[in-house]
């Protein structure tokens, strides 16, 4: 009896153990193909990393790092030459890095003294876990603490605010701002870019590339008040009787000494993130060569600093600037100008950016000649199609001679294909007239000169009727 007490006993733990190992095997999700969170992060970083650099496929360019971002680039910022170039094109959305935009639209719009004051609706659109400084409805600060608070602390309620004060101050409002956002971005060049907010706090319809931004960054390189807010390390708004104090710090850890992410060359830049973009990272750098602009969209986990810093490195290691003035010897070209100043961001400085070890004689030479200054022109130099900079130039003497005559051969052939097509024509009207009585050639031709004397006599008929 007793023994077989222990068997049924014996029976049921190793039916439990059964029934425990199922459960367990059921219950983890590696055995049933679903991924853990931190599979789940690696398959994204292996995916991202996997994508294509598509300059890496120029034939002799060096060979540039992948990063754990969906797209990324580097821009020289005086050519506008772009030397690393990851998905550059692809939408994304771009968080706090609008507040770049937002800063220059303002910079450009209006004085660092001018009012900000904060609205219902500059609050209103704030969420709980959104970064923000604590304004209050009525608090009135400057424009210049309002950028601080914009680039240093991502304050969003203070972005808002500084659109719509700018934009009112302008005599216009908020909508004027979001309107000359996305205007400047085209006028930089930019094609792929659409903002409805200058916070960037996520929107559907709020989205960039990465060029776009590199271009921005570009520009942005033309005001040194930029990189004077960006570079403080803490800032202080001082209490006052529209506001209360505020303290508040940079966030770009390659800005900051000290920081384990810190970086010697990096000189500005705006951190992002949403769950929408993940981490997006702009960073402006010199190492007194070259000037660089750095962007990373949509980066998966914590890469976004090395990301840029590995970029930036490849960036500084490859390439170099050689000015045109001393390495073009066409003999189409007479001199290579100096170039003032310019509104235009595609006239560069007579520079030209190329790979290390590449020579200047490799580069294809485009002439473009000016439409109102006669004898001068832009050389616009690519390789393999990639625009590497441009310089003002006068031409020679010998190419402007080749090319008027060209152009006094190229008249008189003008002249005759013109000739020849009036002929084509006569021709087929004579043609057409050609089976047709002299009745049926009379309407033909007179109809236009008989509906011309109808219309004529219609009028004189109505002017006669209104003197009555």
């Amino acid at each position: 009896m007793r023994q077989g007490k222990r068997m049924i006993s014996a029976v049921l733990a190793v039916m439990l153990l059964i029934y425990m190992g199922i459960t367990a095997s059921a219950a983890d999700p590696a055995q049933e193909g679903e991924l853990t969170a931190e599979q789940k992060l690696q398959q994204e970083l292996d995916t991202a990393y996997a994508m294509t650099v598509q300059s890496n496929s120029i034939p002799g360019w060096p060979q540039g790092p992948g990063t754990y971002g969906d797209a990324a680039i580097v821009m020289e910022a005086e050519t506008g030459a772009i030397l690393y170039a990851k998905n550059i094109k692809d939408h994304h959305f771009p968080a706090s890095i609008t507040k770049v935009l937002t800063a220059l639209v303002a910079m450009e719009n209006g004085q660092f003294t001018d009012p900000v004051v904060f609205s219902h609706d500059s609050l209103a659109f704030i969420q709980p876990g959104d970064a923000y400084i604590g304004m209050k409805e009525g608090n009135q600060i400057s424009l210049e603490q309002g950028l601080y608070a914009v680039l240093l602390a991502s304050a969003n309620e203070v972005a808002y605010a500084v659109g719509e004060s700018v934009g009112r101050n302008a005599g216009y409002d908020y909508n004027w701002f979001l309107e000359r956002m996305n205007a400047r971005c085209r006028e930089l060049g930019g094609e792929n870019s659409n903002f409805v907010n200058p916070h960037g706090l996520h929107d559907p319809n709020h989205y960039t590339c990465a060029k776009d931004m590199a271009l921005i960054g570009r520009e942005i390189f033309r005001h040194p008040e930029f990189f004077n807010i960006v570079q403080t390390l803490q800032y202080t708004i001082p209490a006052s009787e529209t506001t209360e104090e505020h303290i508040f710090q940079q966030k770009h850890k390659m800005l900051y000494p000290g920081n384990a992410e810190y970086y010697e060359w990096a000189i500005g830049g705006k951190t992002g993130y949403t769950d929408e973009a993940l981490s997006t990272l702009i960073t402006m750098a010199d190492n007194g060569s070259m000037q660089l602009v750095c962007v990373v969209l949509r980066t998966h986990g914590k890469n976004v600093y090395p990301d840029t810093r590995n970029l930036l490195d490849y960036a500084f290691a490859n390439f170099s600037r050689i000015p045109a003035a001393e390495a073009e010897t066409s003999e189409d070209v007479e001199q290579i100008l100096s170039t003032p100043e310019s509104t235009d961001p595609a006239i560069g400085k007579g520079y030209v950016v190329v790979p290390n070890g590449m020579d200047f004689k490799d580069l294809a030479m485009e002439i473009v000649p000016d439409s109102e200054n006669e004898g001068q022109c832009t050389l616009e130099y690519r390789y393999s199609s990639t625009l590497l900079g441009t310089a003002r130039a006068a031409l020679s003497q010998s190419y402007i001679d080749s090319h008027q005559k060209k152009k006094e051969d190229q008249e008189p052939e003008a002249q005759n294909s013109q000739q020849k097509k009036q002929e084509d024509k006569d021709s087929k009207i004579l043609t057409f007239l050609k089976d047709k009585t002299d009745l049926e050639k009379g309407v033909i031709l007179g109809g236009p000169v008989i509906l011309l004397i109808l219309t004529a006599v219609l009028i004189i008929i109505i002017r006669t009727r209104r003197k009555r």
